[in-house]
């Protein structure tokens, strides 16, 4: 039985996540040829063995973490809506960790329109089922977004995490399991916790 979220601690998090991971991340990814866990696993891989930051890593294995928080299903490719799930798994995360790894989270969708608007060669990156997802997501950002989004202190690690995030579909990848990473997890939110809330 999963926890109330509400009762979730800095001390418990962590293992939340990790049993999301053990339970769900089998879980089929968006028409994808990697299960949700491998993707997320993927991305902070590549991460960790291109030497990123710790933040870069922690927020690029979480950044889909609301496929699973959110209790409004996930995406497939019959969606005629866009379903939200990057701002259901920044309200989790920003609780427990800095500001930079929950804005990977909550706007690596927003960065994949303003990529799309702002270097036209990333389209040819994209996944079919990326691609669907885009238009639901509301195509290219506008000059107007582009100007908003990049007054984002974090622009430079959500863009990092936005290229991982379009790497990490390999079918034939290996990578460590969520455990592996999770000191660096844990590290993440004792440091958001000693930050004073204001």
């Amino acid at each position: 039985m999963k926890p109330d979220i509400e009762s979730l601690s800095k001390d418990t998090i962590v293992d939340f996540i990790g049993s999301i991971f053990d339970r769900r991340g089998g879980e089929e990814y968006l028409g994808e040829p990697v299960t949700m866990g491998e993707h997320m696993l993927q991305a902070a891989t590549i991460a960790e063995e291109n030497g990123q930051p710790e933040e870069i890593i922690v927020g690029a294995l979480l950044h889909d973490i609301g496929h699973f928080t959110s209790e409004f299903g996930t995406f497939s490719m019959d969606d005629t809506e866009d379903r939200h799930h990057e701002d259901a798994g920044a309200e989790v995360l920003e609780r427990f960790f800095p500001s930079v790894v929950t804005d990977c989270c909550r706007h690596h969708v927003a960065a994949k329109r303003y990529l799309c608007a702002t270097r036209p060669e990333y389209f040819q990156r994209l996944s079919e089922a990326s691609i669907h997802s885009l238009n639901l997501q509301g195509g290219p950002m506008t000059s107007d977004e582009v100007a908003e989004f990049e007054k984002n202190p974090n622009l430079k690690a959500i863009i990092g995490v936005r290229y991982l995030d379009d790497a990490g579909k390999r079918p034939d990848m290996k990578t460590p399991d969520f455990w592996h990473f999770a000191p660096m997890v844990q590290n993440q939110v004792n440091h958001h916790t000693k930050t004073p809330l204001v």
